[in-house]
């Protein structure tokens, strides 16, 4: 087992399994029975390339055969991070044919994160692109790399100089490994698959074990909620590598079907129409931001959207309003809202809800043993209705982070329910309705943003004496962060300074502070702590003012 690893409990996996839940099997078998019954159906789209299912086989064995030749081993940690091209799903089913673990790193993360996750996992490997227009990936991981004990290899999409592999070249050149090779490798299923990544509200990033059995389950669901068939095809423009748009049921639980996945780069109002219409889009993965700037688009008239059945919304609240206008304008799409959190349990409103169902809430659990608690400060569940902290365990919820057992003791309640950090209450249907949330979280169009973590790098600032991040009221993201700052006495700093140090300091654009606001001193509840919700009210009762409200 690895070091580190929370597994489940032994009466819940023979629960699971004797469910049906868990069917004890390494992705990679779940794979290759798509593989045999699909292989001549096209799998992968990205720009004018087609990979069939029988492609999407060859070349990730290939890969795989090679990547074995490096040194890459069972249970070593890989950092890819790749945008939204075909390199990422034969990267991704490589990896699961040898046992590898991915890490679920996005293109916008830059050194400060990429360093955190290379070392909070001990990785052997990253894989990056060599460049972009704004960023040079190669020069921060080659920085990684000198600092880092564990780091082994970095596999460029790209130009790749001396001491770093090319992935074009490891994804064609023919393997000199036999395949059996690959099938002596012996996975347990019980062992992690992915780490997805937790928002937290420390600053510094968590790791989050998902099991063979756990993730083949969790997109199977979500697969037969979101009513994906053999004929579906998913268009995808959120980051691949996202809890959502990976396996929600995702890029994997529409290949378990046999179905079509479309990658797009861009998210662009017309280059999705023009997708849509082309592949014959029947699903698309949105955050709520994406979908307001599509209904609006003057374009969305223009193209033949007729074959959308599904819009899957997530990452943050959907308004009615919202959800109105996309049936008005597009009558064939169901818009589904759900409420997932990478560390597991996944909720979806269903088409025949009542219409207050579906306008209000965020839906219900797909699995009959997602086990839910709404608990009050004191661990006592709330009555029917009242609002509490959202609290569950089941078969694909995590039983603990990696590597973090400190963390863990008050992530979880002594019966290993995960506390959430949500507040929700439950709808009389049986469905749950977000109220807001105990983490100390900005969710900025889906993207959660560790407020402390923010916090902690602007009090290095030689100006700043005391510091605050809140998130404020935004009508496309939900919320962006504003940034309340006590200067030292006799200094000042301004907004561009601000995030000029930042930048400076390497972290993800998305992290950015979005207004800054200089203040006296930072109140303080009863308690003694600051009080964040004050700070939120003032800033959005100025928002108002400002607006002529």
């Amino acid at each position: 087992m690895l070091e580190g690893f929370v597994p489940f409990p032994d009466e819940f996996k023979e629960k699971y399994r004797g469910m049906g839940y868990w069917v004890d099997k390494p992705l990679r078998e779940e794979f290759a029975a798509r593989f045999r019954n699909y292989s001549d159906k096209i799998a992968i789209i990205d720009g004018e390339t087609e990979l069939s299912y029988s492609d999407l086989d060859y070349l990730s064995t290939n890969l795989a055969l090679n990547l074995l030749d490096l040194g890459l081993k069972p249970l070593d940690r890989v950092v890819p991070q790749l945008p939204n091209i075909k390199e990422f799903p034969i990267l991704y089913i490589a990896l699961q044919k040898i046992g590898c673990i991915p890490i679920a790193s996005l293109v916008t993360h830059r050194y400060t994160e990429i360093s955190q996750f290379v070392s909070l996992s001990g990785a052997t490997t990253c894989v990056v692109l060599d460049k972009d227009r704004e960023f040079n990936f190669l020069e921060m991981v080659s920085r990684v790399a000198e600092e880092s004990e564990t780091l082994e290899h970095i596999i460029v999409c790209g130009d790749a100089p001396a001491g770093t592999h090319s992935l074009s070249e490891l994804i064609e050149t023919p393997a000199r490994r036999a395949v059996s090779d690959l099938e002596k490798i012996k996975i347990d299923p019980l062992d992690p698959a992915v780490f997805q990544l937790s928002g937290g509200t420390t600053g510094i990033p968590k790791l989050i074990p998902r099991t063979h059995n756990d993730y083949a389950y969790n997109s199977k669901q979500a697969g037969v909620v979101t009513e994906v068939e053999s004929d579906s095809s998913l268009l995808l423009v959120l980051p691949i590598s996202h809890n959502l748009p990976l396996a929600c049921p995702g890029m994997q639980g529409f290949m378990f079907q046999g179905a079509k996945v479309v990658l797009s780069s861009s998210a662009a109002a017309k280059d999705v129409f023009a997708l849509v219409e082309t592949h014959k889009i029947t699903h698309i993965h949105v955050v709520p931001a994406l979908l307001i700037g599509w209904i609006n688009d003057p374009s969305i008239r223009d193209y033949d959207l007729s074959s959308l059945k599904m819009i899957q919304s997530g990452g943050q609240r959907l308004q009615p309003e919202v959800r109105l206008k996309t049936r008005e304008l597009i009558p064939s799409v169901f818009v589904q809202e759900n409420f997932g959190m990478s560390e597991g349990v996944i909720m979806f409103i269903r088409r025949g809800d009542p219409e207050d169902v579906l306008l209000e809430t965020s839906g219900r659990p797909v699995s009959p043993d997602d086990e839910i608690k709404i608990l009050d400060e004191d661990d006592n569940e709330v009555k029917p209705g009242d609002v509490g902290e959202f609290c569950v365990r089941g078969p694909y919820t995590l039983r603990g982070y990696f590597g973090v057992p400190e963390h863990n003791e008050r992530a979880f309640t002594t019966d290993g329910f995960y506390r959430s950090g949500d507040l929700m209450r439950m709808h009389p249907s049986g469905n749950y309705i977000v109220e807001g949330r105990i983490k100390d979280l900005i969710n900025r169009g889906g993207e959660k943003i560790s407020a402390e973590e923010v916090e902690n790098i602007i009090l290095q600032h030689p100006a700043v004496k005391n510091i605050a991040c809140v998130p404020m009221p935004d009508e496309r993201l939900g919320e962006r962060m504003c940034a309340f700052v006590v200067t030292q006495k006799g200094r000042r700093v301004t907004f561009e300074e601000l995030i000029s140090f930042l930048q400076a300091k390497e972290i993800a654009k998305f992290k950015l502070p979005e207004r800054l606001e200089l203040i006296d001193e930072l109140p303080v509840s009863t308690f003694g702590k600051v009080s964040k919700k004050l700070l939120t009210e003032l800033i959005s009762e100025k928002i108002i003012q400002e607006a002529g409200g």
